[in-house]
């Protein structure tokens, strides 16, 4: 099959079938031959140039929106030349739009990765910052003389030891949230009792709650095995309810408790960590599972807190294909919630 490349060609073919046609239809007339060359050759030569025209006008008809796309936004033809090979001129402009369309999102989608890489990275400095620049002054205090003055050596070392170990505390969390970014498809599931983890998580933490008065209660506890076996990692669940409870403890009132409850949500089992303390707005409740993000940013570092235990319980409770959420009133404390996938006994 004849293949034709360029307009200028397609007018030529049109024009000689033309002319062939006017000859064919002069030699039956019986007209002499100059009237058929004649004839013959103004045929092909008006509608070559009629066809050529009509041609030219509807390829640039076409091709117009698809310059106009192409123009309006910074992209290399070359880019995409592969892409509408051998496509019909008419499916162009809309393929080109939609290509572009994704382009324009991926650009954006890298924009939002830069700016949050940027936020990230100021907010690593800006934590860290801080213990650093304390132990500095201690031991530049000590130098300066505070070392043979015994009043102040012990406190000043013991501030910069409190400092290093809330380093070490960033430090671990960010190693924490780059490998479960990096290692959430190799969670090793099992079957456990829920209850039966909560309540060991609740003694390992029972000697800190207690230097505030804070009573843990774990619902369900006193019948092992329970009735509440979920499918899921252990491990990584178990630093999800340490995370959640110690949140309940540094900001819980002196004297108050925290609830763990587990509840049946027929294919779910949903975990409940209650606590009657301080509470958060409204307005930061969207934001407490950011990293970095503290609601009372003071009382957050004399807590001792990093700012990225909430951080990681998303990324762990996201890992399992569940979901994390938090209800709360100023004043009237916490309810954080999660699901897990439930395991029929």
């Amino acid at each position: 099959m004849m293949k034709i490349k360029t307009k200028e060609s397609a007018s030529w073919i049109i024009g000689a079938v033309a002319g062939i046609c006017v000859a064919a239809i002069t030699l039956l007339l019986k007209a002499q031959w100059w009237v058929i060359v004649v004839a013959t050759l103004l045929t092909f030569v008006l509608i070559s140039l009629f066809a050529l025209w009509i041609m030219v006008g509807y390829v640039a008809y076409k091709l117009r929106p698809i310059y106009s796309t192409v123009f309006s936004r910074d992209v290399h033809t070359g880019e995409i030349v592969g892409e509408l090979k051998d496509k019909r001129v008419e499916n162009i402009s809309e393929e080109l739009s939609a290509w572009a369309d994704d382009n324009d999102k991926e650009i954006a989608r890298l924009k939002d990765a830069e700016k949050f890489r940027k936020q990230y990275l100021g907010n690593v400095a800006h934590e860290l910052k801080t213990p650093i620049f304390n132990i500095q002054g201690y031991i530049s205090t000590l130098l300066d003389g505070g070392l043979e003055d015994e009043l102040v050596n012990r406190k000043y070392l013991e501030r910069a030891e409190k400092s290093v170990e809330r380093m070490i505390n960033i430090i671990g969390d960010l190693d924490t949230i780059a490998r479960l970014e990096s290692d959430m498809n190799e969670m090793k599931c099992e079957s456990f009792d829920m209850v039966a983890l909560a309540k060991d998580i609740a003694e390992q933490c029972e000697m800190e709650a207690s230097k505030r008065g804070i009573t843990l209660t774990v619902k369900g506890a006193d019948h092992l095995p329970s009735r509440f076996w979920v499918s899921a990692d252990k491990f990584y669940i178990g630093q999800v309810l340490e995370n959640l409870i110690v949140n309940s403890i540094r900001y819980g009132k002196e004297g108050g408790e925290t609830k763990i409850t587990c509840r049946d949500m027929l294919d779910k089992i949903l975990v409940e960590i209650e606590d009657n303390g301080i509470g958060i707005a409204k307005s930061d409740a969207p934001r407490v599972f950011e990293r970095f993000y503290r609601t009372d940013k003071g009382r957050s570092r004399e807590q001792g807190g990093t700012g990225l235990g909430l951080a990681i319980v998303k990324h762990i409770i996201e890992g399992h294909g569940e979901h994390v959420s938090v209800r709360s009133e100023l004043g009237e404390g916490s309810t954080f919630t999660f699901t897990l996938r439930k395991v029929e006994l």
